[in-house]
């Protein structure tokens, strides 16, 4: 019974074609019958037609004459032979397709492009030439490339795959040629140090090949996402999507591993590490997506599994146009010099072994100005008759924007005052309990109103009010005061001969809510008290209370001459 293409494929162990699309490339099926039954083109011309390049015979060509034109060696002509079903080296009728093996092209010089960097990337042509490094630079094979702490680099190949070269990185473009006539790719990338990471463009259908190569491993694929990282251990692989076939280049077993999505290894000098699960992508709580302060900062689930962090810092979500990248050890990052704008930020966890997990990628937006003014009363609480508000000038403030809430997500407004000129606020008294206020600025930012970010909110209680009694006159000798208090507080008393208080009668500080003196003269005077709370909070001073102290009648011990209604002469 003969079987379909498509049956058989059906029938053949997955992890086999796994292997057969990452292994160098075999026979593995009877070929169809050859391209000239059933495909027709003008003489002299050709068409990539993977894994072949279909070329339409001249007048008097021959398969030697086909291997010499094309491939460089006439002793190919069996190899055409055989691939074509053609006995012989004879003559070929014109318009023949004729199949050719891209393997059998040569090769030629292929270029990359830089299409992304941060920093300033070191660079070394092959021929020891130092230059610089811009958005557009051609590199050619032999080219070296290193980067700093600051620095990233990312390139482009003619067929889109992408080579990313982060920080404390050097890495040599060993290899980048491409065939003669249909431009299948022949890309070798050696990692002395760092890591690399690359992003390879199909190469199953053309043949093509893209390996990485270090001291002590090679990896090749047929199009993947994949990193190399050169660490203590060895040298680390991490597989995003597709497979990577892997092998120690320096050990004396030969052996070859394939690793899948989500999969990575260490490779040392005594041998190929077994394939283990990479971490899973982190945690980031949705609130970071939006950040209102300068300094961006963000915090992932603690994992005891991660050893640590990288995080990076980049204008689009594909994470080429790296603007920062770094390691951490702790679940927590920050990152300064950014200017207000969208971002993206992709976090990874490292494991113990060194290996970079999955990638958590957010996209970000920072609004941090124009930045809020500082906030200097009410802190914490106050026992004043009105509530007032009053915070710091801010250089580019067109106006500011006052929030009084009940609630910290300031959902129950009390106060919602925009277009404020001054720095300082005065509201009624609300209840006695718990509020919250915050301010922002607004300045002008392209002829328009730009709101800037609320500064943090400041909780505040609103409690009783240090309020004097009404003064008790006793016997007629003394004038008692008295007020309501708190456990702990003490007390500031003064009595003025002016509303002003510049001309004090007395002035007195107590550690009860009580004061007793004796009665002055007639006249008019006025007086207030102020709260310490324990905390250090220093209350206003009370409203003012006037009392008028008329003349008397005494007796010879000088006490008020009473009469049926009290002291004779004297009235408030």
């Amino acid at each position: 019974m003969r079987l379909s293409a498509p049956t058989l494929l059906r029938q053949i162990p997955y992890c086999m074609l796994l292997s057969l699309a990452l292994a160098t490339p075999v026979s593995v099926f009877a070929n169809p019958a050859p391209a000239n039954a059933s495909t027709s083109g003008t003489p002299g011309s050709f068409i990539n037609t993977p894994p072949d390049m279909t070329y339409f015979a001249l007048q008097g060509d021959t398969l030697t004459s086909i291997a010499k034109r094309y491939t460089d060696k006439t002793t190919n002509w069996p190899i055409l032979g055989k691939r074509n079903k053609i006995a012989n080296d004879r003559a070929i009728p014109i318009g023949t397709a004729i199949l050719i093996p891209l393997e059998l092209l040569p090769e030629e010089p292929s270029e990359a492009k830089v299409i992304a960097m941060t920093g300033n990337p070191a660079y070394k042509a092959a021929d020891g030439t130092v230059g610089t490094l811009a958005l557009g630079s051609i590199l050619k094979e032999g080219a070296q490339i290193s980067t700093d702490k600051n620095g990233f680099l990312t390139m482009a190949l003619p067929d889109e795959s992408r080579i990313s070269i982060p920080s404390n990185s050097n890495v040599s473009l060993s290899k980048l040629r491409k065939t003669k006539y249909t431009a299948s790719p022949r890309t070798e990338v050696t990692l002395l140090q760092g890591k690399v990471e690359s992003r390879v463009s199909s190469l199953v259908s053309n043949k093509g090949r893209f390996e990485v190569r270090t001291n002590l491993a090679v990896a090749g694929v047929r199009g993947t996402n994949f990193r190399v990282g050169v660490n203590e251990d060895g040298i680390a692989n991490e597989v995003l999507e597709g497979g990577v076939a892997v092998n120690n280049t320096v050990a004396k077993k030969t052996d070859e591993l394939v690793l899948t999505a989500g999969k990575g290894n260490i490779i040392s000098a005594s041998g190929i590490g077994k394939a283990v699960d990479l971490l899973p992508p982190p945690k980031l709580n949705d609130s970071y997506l939006l950040q209102e302060r300068p300094t961006l900062q963000f915090q992932v689930e603690a994992s005891p599994e991660a050893a640590g962090y990288r995080v990076q810092i980049a204008q689009d979500k594909d994470i080429i146009n790296v603007l920062a990248e770094n390691r951490y050890k702790d679940n927590r990052f920050k990152f300064d010099g950014f200017a207000d704008g969208n971002y993206f930020v992709r976090i990874t966890a490292i494991d113990k072994l060194g290996l970079e997990g999955l990638p958590l990628v957010k996209a970000v937006t920072l609004k941090a100005r124009p930045e809020p003014p500082f906030t200097v009363q009410p802190k914490n609480k106050t026992r004043a008759e009105r509530l007032d508000f009053a915070w710091t000038e801010a250089s580019n403030a067109q106006t500011y924007h006052l929030q009084v809430a009940k609630d910290a997500e300031f959902k129950n407004l009390l106060v919602d005052k925009p277009g404020l000129k001054d720095v300082q606020f005065s509201a009624e008294r609300p209840a006695e309990g718990e509020y919250f206020w915050h301010v922002a600025t607004i300045a002008q930012k392209d002829g328009k109103p730009d709101h800037g970010p609320y500064s943090d909110a400041q909780k505040f209680l609103v409690l009783p009010v240090t309020s004097l009694a009404p003064p008790d006159e006793g016997n007629g000798n003394q004038l008692s005061f008295s007020w309501a208090s708190e456990p702990g507080q003490k007390f500031l008393i003064q009595i003025s001969t002016d509303a002003e208080f510049k001309k004090l009668f007395l002035s007195k500080e107590l550690d009860k809510a009580e004061l007793k003196i004796n009665r002055p003269d007639a006249g008019t005077y006025f007086i207030r008290v102020r709260s310490s709370d324990p905390d250090g909070y220093v209350s206003p001073f009370s409203s003012t209370q006037k009392i008028t102290l008329q003349q008397r009648w005494t007796s010879g011990d000088g006490s008020a001459i009473q009469s049926g209604n009290g002291p004779v002469g004297t009235n408030y």
